[in-house]
């Protein structure tokens, strides 16, 4: 894994999301109730709208076209529906508040 920062912690609002893009794929950085930063795909499975546009609560986010509800910690859509979202492990330096995306080997940001 490759540590890439991607931002600062206070760019990201709470209950709200920034978008970065690593190696061409689009990810929503929401910031939870608390503080907490999750990472996922921004691509609804059903008909890929933008996550990063839905509605933030607790640790799910509401897709804004169909309201479809995705779990933020492990990506999968909650039932009735169904499908799975990628999902990237995220953190906060303590030192700096730089946003940091593990991604794998290979990748780069690209914006």
């Amino acid at each position: 894994m490759k540590r890439v920062v991607v931002g600062h912690s206070s760019e990201v609002t709470e209950r709200r999301s920034r978008i970065v893009h690593v190696d061409g794929v689009e990810i929503a950085i929401f910031k939870l109730t608390g503080g907490k930063l999750r990472a996922i795909e921004n691509l609804c499975p059903h008909k890929n709208g933008k996550l990063s546009e839905g509605i933030v609560c607790d640790h799910h986010v509401f897709c804004p076209l169909h309201d479809w509800k995705i779990n933020l910690n492990d990506g999968l859509v909650q039932e009735p529906d169904e499908g799975c979202v990628r999902t990237y492990s995220v953190e906060v330096e303590e030192a700096t508040g730089n946003i940091i995306l593990l991604v794998e080997q290979g990748s780069s940001l690209a914006s």
